[in-house]
């Protein structure tokens, strides 16, 4: 008994040693081919094939050089290891380049020449809670081109490979195409002027962004004329436009120029005075091409916004229908520009109705689930139990986000629209200008296949909406809180710059939501909605009939009620309280519910993959034995 016990104590540890010498072994066979696999979900330590073909183009050496303070005591032991993974990216790039990618590591030590050198290429020192000193940033360069990433942080992980190509192909590019922006918002920045109590602003973050590529200009809302070197046009919140600005567009697009714009029924961060209201007050403000879309064959519900119990941020009483999470299953994933964004932010937005007109075909980006409905702008903020009340989903997937391609035809048949002007006090015949004169002719079609994009939402490019903007060791860092940067940014550069880094950014995925758990839950609350507003209608009904018997009460000559009508008074007031009961065990019943769901998710995604490690053990321990056994 001993000497087999002893023979298979010897067999199992030879194959012990003898697997750790393969791993061994093969672990040096891997390295010097240079073998490498990635496992991860969506390849993250692998470059996007937009880097790629990036790289691919380059007509001379690129230079990197990473700063980074190796060995000092001041670096946070977080950013350590993050430093470390910054050097298997540009290994990465160093690999793919083919040469055309030189990476040069420098440590900025305290008056060193590297210290000298950091200073130089723009890179800044970060500090500590302590006041230390340390450096963690890269520059490149390009002839006699330059671009510094001062501050490299975790928080923006995601989004580094697309930083870092960027900086390459922006050194890289001798030209800058040029893209206008159209916007009755400070989307540029706004000046002081003390006569209009406007207080200045700096310009949001995505303008900030798009003129690190792009040669941004500033477009008029009451342009007559798109000036023929804007080739892309990025039009945020067109508030009262006029049909000369409309006719202008309408011409723009048919000579082949690329229109991306953003409307809005409720556009919550541009609140304009209530004229009908001689208390003061203001309303959300409201954009729409009305000549353009009806030209085009869709339309606008300017009077409502979408609400979507699926896609509704926040839970119990901070429940918002109308302030919508798009996961990924809301978006076009067959479309490069949507297919891998991230999860957007889509606050009170509009939908888009109708049909593309004859010629024009309609591409969805952005949908709404069918557990959608449209609400008045009334509702439009409330959260909580208001907002669900009488809520009847549609079982229509609203397009919120939509691409028209095609020949386009114009909106204005009968010609370019007249400014108003006052009708003159003398008869005679007005003397016509020598510049009116030589009016440019009319475009009735365009010549080529051209796309326009339309998004039902302003506010999610706010900075509020998109960004959040910190304060890392001294220096200032945006860090995108969802997809609606990255989306905007994507539309411009498809038609406007290098689209291989739209490919590319799309590999950053801020959010994954539980979809599954989503459903669930919205199911769960469709099921009980009913039930509320069913109790809510009887409660309703039953005060109705309590006032009415009070009413008689208090209109009769005897204030004294005969038996009868004291029992009906009471069996009302009983009723109602029951009723009232009822509907608070409901609300709290649906509570608990969502909460036992998101629980019991949480323990089994934790907890399966133990429980089957453990059942698989014990079945290869029984099957073990009996083979012993036998």
């Amino acid at each position: 008994m001993n000497k087999k016990y002893l023979e298979t104590m010897l067999y199992s540890a030879g194959g012990v040693v003898a697997l750790f010498v393969i791993l061994i072994a093969a672990n040096f066979i891997v390295n010097a081919l240079n073998v490498r696999a990635d496992l991860t979900q969506g390849s993250v330590y692998t470059l996007s094939a937009g880097t790629k073909a990036i790289l691919g183009k380059l007509e001379a050496p690129v230079k990197i050089r990473y700063y980074y303070s190796q060995g000092s005591n001041a670096v946070p032991v977080s950013l350590k290891t993050f430093a470390k993974r910054m050097e298997d990216l540009l290994g990465e790039y160093q690999r793919a380049g083919k040469g055309k990618v030189i990476i040069e590591k420098l440590n900025p030590e305290p008056d060193s020449d590297a210290e000298e050198s950091a200073t130089l290429d723009g890179i800044q020192p970060q500090y500590t809670d302590t006041q230390e000193q340390f450096y963690l940033g890269l520059a490149v360069s390009f002839l006699d081109q330059k671009a510094a990433l001062p501050v490299l942080a975790p928080d923006r992980e995601q989004l580094l490979e697309y930083d870092v190509t960027r900086a390459i192909a922006r050194v890289a590019s001798t030209t800058k195409p040029v893209i206008g922006i159209m916007s009755s918002l400070p989307v540029l920045g706004r000046s002081l002027n003390p006569m209009l109590k406007q207080q200045p602003t700096t310009p949001w973050v995505l303008a900030t962004e798009l003129q690190n590529v792009f040669t941004v200009k500033k477009v008029a809302l009451d342009a007559d004329k798109i000036p023929d070197d804007i080739k892309v046009l990025l039009v945020i919140h067109p508030r009262d436009i006029s049909e000369t600005t409309e006719y202008a567009l309408d011409q723009f697009i048919l000579r082949g120029g690329k229109m991306i714009a953003f409307l809005d029924s409720y556009s919550y961060f541009d609140q304009q005075p209530d004229v009908q209201n001689p208390f003061g007050g203001s309303n959300a403000g409201q954009s729409t091409f009305y000549r353009l879309l009806k030209a085009w064959g869709l339309g606008m519900e300017m009077g409502k916004v979408v609400a979507d119990l699926t896609y509704a941020s926040g839970t119990g009483s901070g429940l918002l229908p109308t302030l919508l999470l798009l996961p990924q299953d809301a978006l076009n994933k067959d479309d490069v520009v949507t297919s891998r964004v991230g999860t957007l932010l889509y606050a009170f937005g509009s939908v888009f109705t109708g049909k593309p007109a004859a010629g024009l075909t309609e591409t969805v980006l952005a949908h709404a689930t069918k557990n959608s409905m449209l609400v008045d702008l009334i509702i439009a903020t409330l959260s909580g139990e208001p907002s669900t009340r009488g809520y009847q989903p549609s079982g229509t997937e609203y397009p919120l986000a939509v691409r028209l391609s095609g020949k386009f035809k114009t909106a204005f048949p009968e010609g370019k629209p007249k400014p108003y002007a006052p009708p003159p006090k003398d008869k005679k015949k007005p003397e016509v200008k020598a510049d009116e004169a030589k009016t440019e002719p009319q475009l009735k079609e365009s010549a080529k296949e051209n796309s326009v994009v339309l998004v039902g939402d302003v506010d999610m490019l706010t900075d509020g909406a998109a960004v959040d903007v910190q304060d890392i060791f001294g220096q200032r860092m945006v860090v995108p809180k969802n997809g609606n940067l990255a989306l905007a940014q994507n539309l411009v550069e498809q038609v406007a710059g290098d689209f291989d880094l739209s490919s590319l950014r799309s590999r950053a995925a801020f959010t994954r939501p539980l979809t599954v758990v989503q459903n669930m839950e919205a199911r769960a609350q469709q099921s009980y909605l009913g039930k509320i507003k069913q109790l809510e209608d009887t409660v309703s009904q039953t005060q109705e009939k309590l006032a009415a018997l009070q009413k008689q009460r208090a209109g009769a000559k005897s204030t004294i009620l005969t038996p009868e009508q004291q029992k009906e008074v009471d069996n009302f007031r009983k009723k109602s309280a029951e009723t009232k009961r009822d509907l608070k065990e409901l609300r709290k019943n649906l509570r608990i519910e969502s909460e036992a769901l998101q629980l019991w998710t949480k323990l089994i995604n934790i907890g399966s993959m133990p429980v089957l490690v453990v059942v698989l053990g014990i079945v290869l321990a029984i099957m073990r034995r009996r083979r012993r056994a036998s």
